[in-house]
């Protein structure tokens, strides 16, 4: 198994990116003929509504996980929540799920957005640039 640390989360809901902002994170490769990869998200307790209901109907959703480095692009996912644990003022989320093939998926997702925001010409360019090095971060 290799272990790794992720650096921010992204899930995705009506074809929308929705930034959830990470305390602590990290992501497991069990590295079995499965494909299976755990993640384990350290997120504010206001996001537990979310992922509870999520793990009610054992839904499965696409997610985005940036490893290690800020800079580097977000990998796809397909998981289901595992467990939620509550901890103080936050609550730790384990999914479960395979990575998926989808890998440029992203950029055309947020340029639908801000299509939809109104943004065009030179603006959309200058925003698509800004938001693509922010969900780096």
């Amino acid at each position: 198994m290799k272990t790794f640390k992720i650096v921010a989360l992204q899930i995705y809901a009506d074809k929308k990116a929705i930034n959830i902002p990470l305390n602590d994170g990290l992501i497991i490769n069990k590295e079995n003929e499965d494909g299976v990869w755990i993640i384990e998200a350290f997120i504010e307790k206001q996001y537990m509504e979310h992922f509870q209901k999520r793990y009610e109907n054992q839904e499965a959703f696409e997610i985005r996980v940036v490893i290690t480095h800020a800079a580097n692009d977000p990998a796809p996912f397909t998981v289901k929540v595992h467990t939620i644990q509550v901890l103080g003022d936050y609550i730790s989320v384990l999914f479960e799920g395979r990575l998926s093939k989808r890998r440029n998926e992203y950029p055309e997702i947020l340029l639908d957005d801000l299509i939809k925001e109104g943004f065009s010409g030179e603006q959309l360019l200058e925003e698509f640039r800004k938001r693509m090095k922010k969900d780096r971060k």
